[in-house]
C-alpha cells in the first residue's frame, strides 16, 4: 500500500479542520507553496504566499523586525518565527509557515554552513521552529526544506485536536 503524499495529507487535515494556510518563503523560492497547490482543491485552504528573499521584503511584507535581522541574521530561528507569524497575520490565515536558509552553493559570508535552514509553523496553538541541516545540491536542499516544512505542518495539525 502506498503512503499518502504529505501534501495530500496536509490538505486533507486542513480541510477537515476548516483551516487556512499561508507561506513566507526565502530559500525555497516558492517551492513549498507550489507543492501545497499541486493538490486539486487546494484553493480551499491555501490563501497565499510570499517569496521574501531580501531582508527589505522580509521586513516590509511579513513584518520581520529590523532588530531581528540585524542581531540574529536573515537565516535564524527568530527570523523564521517572525516570518511564519507575520505571514499568518498579514494574510489572515489560521496557519503561517516561514522558511529561511542557505541553499548554496555558496554561503552568505557569515560562516554558517550551506544547508542550514530554519522552518517555522505558527497557529493558534503557538509557534514551533526547527533548525535543519541538509546536505546536497541547491535543488536537493530546497526540496528537503519544502518536504520538512510540509511534514512539520502535518505534525502541527496533528496536535491541534489536543
Amino acid at each position: 500500500m502506498r503512503m499518502e503524499a504529505l501534501e495530500l495529507r496536509a490538505g486533507r487535515m486542513l480541510l477537515e479542520r476548516g483551516m487556512t494556510v499561508s507561506c513566507a518563503e526565502s530559500c525555497t523560492g516558492g517551492l513549498l507553496t507550489s507543492r501545497l497547490t499541486d493538490v486539486p482543491g487546494s484553493s480551499a485552504y491555501v490563501q497565499g504566499a510570499m517569496v521574501v528573499y531580501s531582508c527589505e521584503l522580509k521586513e516590509r511584507l511579513v513584518h520581520v523586525r529590523h532588530e531581528t535581522l540585524q542581531q540574529k541574521g536573515a537565516v535564524s530561528a527568530e527570523t523564521a518565527q517572525e516570518m511564519a507569524e507575520g505571514v499568518r497575520d498579514v494574510l489572515g490565515t489560521d496557519i503561517g509557515i516561514g522558511v529561511t536558509g542557505l541553499a548554496g552553493p555558496d554561503g552568505d559570508g557569515s560562516g554558517r554552513p550551506v544547508g542550514l535552514v530554519y522552518i517555522s509553523v505558527s497557529g493558534k496553538n503557538g509557534t514551533i521552529v526547527e533548525e535543519c541541516r541538509f546536505c546536497g545540491s541547491r535543488e536537493e536542499i530546497k526540496q528537503r526544506s519544502a518536504e520538512r516544512a510540509i511534514r512539520m505542518l502535518v505534525e502541527y495539525l496533528g496536535g491541534c485536536l489536543l
